[in-house]
């Protein structure tokens, strides 16, 4: 990830009361201060809070004992964030296509396709225990 003077590192527990909250007005707050646009804001903060809820609820398994590493970057031709869970990972690729005909009822599988939609890139690394988000404003 590209060092800058705003960028943003934190450890937060599994916990949606602990530090959830706080990282993603930290993170959208120097996205703002960067004067990204409103439709840009838009897709950080959507694809920001479906990667941390994945990660704390599907990573984690919502053990609050177990933390979740969020990095944050900022240029002026992307912001780069980074999730990662000390969950056992994924294979995103055996993660069933949502608007599939055969999954459209089903509950999973949303918050990846949301990440993938509003992110320009996103990267599953070390096991899919970690995504990386950019976004070219």
């Amino acid at each position: 990830m590209p060092a800058d003077e705003g960028a943003i590192k934190e450890t937060i527990a599994s916990d949606y009361d602990v530090g959830f909250q706080e990282v993603q007005r930290r993170i959208l707050g120097a996205a703002e201060k960067r004067g990204y646009r409103s439709q840009v804001l838009f897709a950080l903060k959507m694809a920001l809070e479906e990667a941390l809820v994945n990660a704390i609820k599907h990573g984690n398994k919502n053990d609050k004992g177990k933390r979740v590493l969020v990095e944050a970057s900022f240029s002026p031709q992307q912001a780069e964030i980074s999730i990662e869970d000390e969950g056992p990972g994924f294979d995103r690729k055996s993660v069933p296509d949502p608007l599939a005909e055969e999954n459209l009822e089903k509950p999973s599988g949303r918050g990846i396709l949301l990440i993938e939609s509003y992110m320009t890139k996103v990267f599953w690394e070390n096991g899919g225990r970690r995504v990386r988000m950019i976004k070219q404003p």
